[in-house]
């Protein structure tokens, strides 16, 4: 109950377990549904069916009859015009990454968008050419088409150039993604990706622009260096280059220096000035119709010695499968979580099964045009939502544009260095790059998650970006295991005067009853960490139940044999020594492998107190615990592994009179222990509470005479109202029938 304007709650209930509270409270059954009945219902269809089914495989019906054409449309132009523009130097500059001619770029810029127009989910994302991916490809092209040596023996490249070998080979890759990611798109795994972290994905794109930076200095330099795939091909570019240098094409590195500083310069002007400028100043293409003009006029080419610009085979399908598919999921991981910030800051959804069905299709259907993998370039995608894009309908209007100077004005840029394109793409890094001020935060905040950067970021880096990926994949899944096997477990006390339990490391003015420990079990328990928790818990209570329960076996053993052999009495003051030396100390060993059986005090005359001194010598450890509260709030899970161990563990304490419970338990997991039959005589239902308290006030009533023994402001409260941050408490020798708590 709560009062109005006043901080306040009153509880008035009874204290419960789990079947006392299943007892006074009718629980709704619910019919689960099985593996057939999801299986029967995926492949139901009828008209509203196929009708969802139809406007999921083509959101652009969906946008499209809500498209508002007076306030989207010249927005939409605009975006597209200015994002056409960069499109087509992006998808020439990067295409120098996937070592291919660079107007098969512009084919990657225009043929995908058009299919992802119908299919994608997204209505901001800009699709083309990705560096990371293509410098992916660009391992791939040149491991099978080296720059020198005879290329890989593939059917199909006979009598073919080197570019047209390096085309074939990399259409043929794209398709081959393509088909990967249609397929798990059709079978629903769009879920993979959430399995590469943010700082997974920030290691990896780091390491990949250092790559990027590695690779675009021979075009910078004006150096012929062949291309290097495998561990350490970075590492091997940087030596020839470094052989090289003396070699370098001064005109291509300044007008490189020049385009790198202007382009810099202008970018941290659209940054810092982007609320007052109604679109970003397109500066690449401003130095791009700069330098070819320069370029044409001048013959740099004759003049300077500088390069311009200007059917699939299965057998290079099994020659690039293992490459295939880390690109696929790399290209959508970068893709979804684009799209999935631009569709949380302009309120609508993205379905990450259907982005993986519009990048495959996208991808197989560019692939016959010759084009190679699309994602999307984060640079690309800011440009079409900055400059006021709504829709999709502005990435059409970009492929219209790149389409036009593919088949227009094309020829014009002929006279481009390849300099002024490795110097856009080093100056497009930038973002990438700064990622590294990322690893002093990362330290500063999760230590974990640093090692997963650092370790994807070099791996990434010596060892090439595919196996990089799966590196830095493998730490981050061990990093979580890591997490979950050895976790913080903790013992609880309560706050005094209140219903509140915390860890009693962190807070001075707790209360914690004579006898009795609280442990926190803070994760899922499995094969993997019961071990963990059985020593957390025995270091928590300070001595192995196991052996306490063999030494007591062990005793009462001794003690009958001394019965039976007369050297020992029964009288009404105790046990008593009939034999006038020492009793020898002999170890029975028949049966060693019966001491962890419940304690047997059948033939004995009285009950064994094990916090007394035992008679003829005999000496057992006492233990001052007589009630343990497992908090099982935080576990999600048991496993058959655990849910053994987890019972020996419970038959243990309860054989040396331990008094267990189990509070706040997940009732699917306690589902699970009546399904695996858990309980029998000794372990029983009657053990889980609904909450913490509610089992301390069990124990407390059971073991009153050791509460009386504290002072009155010591004890646990049964009753707690807050009013206005004041605490009233009642304690049990308040006549109120019910408690409240």
């Amino acid at each position: 109950m709560m009062r109005p304007g006043a901080r306040q709650y009153v509880v008035n209930r009874p204290q419960y377990s789990e079947d006392s509270f299943a007892d006074e409270h009718e629980k709704v059954y619910r019919r689960r549904k099985t593996m057939l009945d999801h299986i029967k219902l995926y492949f139901t269809c009828d008209a509203k069916r196929a009708k969802n089914a139809a406007l999921s495989l083509l959101p652009v019906i969906g946008w499209m009859r809500i498209y508002r054409v007076k306030e989207w449309l010249l927005p939409d132009v605009v975006s597209g015009i200015s994002t056409g523009l960069v499109a087509v130097l992006q998808g020439m500059a990067y295409c120098l990454l996937a070592s291919l001619p660079p107007w098969y770029g512009l084919f990657s810029a225009f043929f995908p968008v058009i299919i992802y127009f119908f299919m994608g989910t997204s209505r901001h994302i800009s699709v083309g050419p990705f560096p990371v991916l293509c410098l992916m490809i660009g391992s791939v092209v040149t491991r099978i088409i080296p720059d020198e040596g005879p290329p890989v023996n593939i059917t199909g490249l006979e009598g073919l150039s080197i570019d047209d070998q390096r085309v074939l080979v990399a259409s043929s890759l794209s398709f081959l993604v393509g088909i990967m990611q249609l397929g798990m798109g059709l079978l629903q795994v769009g879920f993979v990706v959430m399995y590469l972290s943010d700082t997974l994905v920030s290691g990896f794109t780091t390491a990949a622009a250092i790559h990027i930076l590695v690779s675009q200095l021979k075009f910078v330099l004006g150096l012929q260096v062949p291309g290097f795939s495998g561990p350490l091909s970075l590492i091997y570019t940087l030596e020839v280059i470094f052989n090289k240098i003396t070699s370098t094409n001064l005109c291509d590195l300044v007008i490189s220096l020049v385009i790198m500083v202007m382009v810099f310069i202008v970018k941290e002007v659209n940054d810092r000035f982007k609320s007052k400028l109604p679109v970003p100043i397109p500066i690449e293409v401003i130095m791009t119709v700069i330098a070819c003009g320069l370029s044409y006029g001048f013959d740099f080419e004759n003049k300077f010695g500088i390069d311009s610009c200007w059917p699939y085979s299965t057998r290079i399908f099994q020659e690039t499968a293992m490459d295939a598919f880390p690109m696929a999921i790399v290209g959508f991981a970068v893709a979804f979580s684009v799209a999935k910030v631009y569709s949380v800051k302009h309120d609508y959804t993205v379905d990450g099964n259907q982005e993986l069905i519009a990048f495959g299709v996208s991808n197989m259907f560019g692939a016959t045009f010759k084009s190679f993998v699309a994602s999307t370039a984060l640079s690309r995608s800011a440009v079409q939502e900055s400059t006021g894009g709504k829709t999709q309908v502005a990435g059409l209007l970009s492929a219209i544009i790149v389409m036009i100077v593919t088949l227009a004005i094309g020829f014009l840029l002929a006279p481009l260095p390849k300099s002024v394109l490795g110097a856009v793409v080093i100056a497009n890094l930038k973002g990438m790059l700064m990622q590294f001020t990322d690893i002093p935060y990362l330290w500063r905040r999760d230590k974990p998650d640093c090692v997963v950067w650092l370790c994807t970021c070099t791996a990434s880096i010596l060892l090439g970006l595919d196996l990089g990926l799966a590196v830095g994949l493998g730490v981050e899944l061990i990093s979580v295991v890591l997490r979950v096997q050895f976790p913080r477990c903790s013992l609880l006390a309560n706050i005094k005067g209140t219903d509140i339990y915390k860890d009693r490391k962190d807070y001075l003015g707790i209360y914690e009853p004579e006898g009795v420990k609280i442990f926190r079990i803070p994760s899922p328990i499995f094969f993997a960490n019961i071990d963990f928790f059985r020593n957390k818990l025995v270091e928590s209570l300070g001595f192995n139940p196991l052996q306490i329960l063999k030494k007591r076996n062990k005793a009462i053993r001794r003690i009958k044999k001394l019965l039976k052999n007369g050297d020992l009495q029964w009288t009404s003051m105790g046990f008593l020594n009939t034999t006038c030396g020492p009793i020898e100390d002999s170890e029975d060993k028949d049966n060693m492998e019966e001491l962890d059986q419940p304690i047997d005090f059948k033939d004995l005359p009285a009950r064994i107190d094990w916090n007394r001194d035992l008679p003829a010598n005999i000496f057992v450890p006492r233990v001052d615990v007589h009630s343990l509260i497992l908090d099982f709030a935080a576990v999600s899970f048991l496993d058959i592994s655990a849910l053994k161990g987890l019972k020996t563990m419970l038959k243990e304490l309860i054989r040396i009179d331990i008094e267990v419970y189990i509070v706040a338990c997940d009732p699917y997991i306690l589902e699970k222990l009546h399904d695996c039959c858990f309980f029998d005589d000794e372990v029983q239902p009657s053990m889980f509470f609904l909450t913490l308290h509610d089992a301390m006030l069990n124990v407390m009533e059971k073991h009153y005479d050791l509460t009386e023994k504290k002072s009155d402001h010591e004890k646990i409260i049964t009753t707690v109202t807050v009013y206005n941050n004041s605490l009233k408490i009642r304690d049990k020798d308040d006549p109120e029938p019910e408690h409240r708590f």
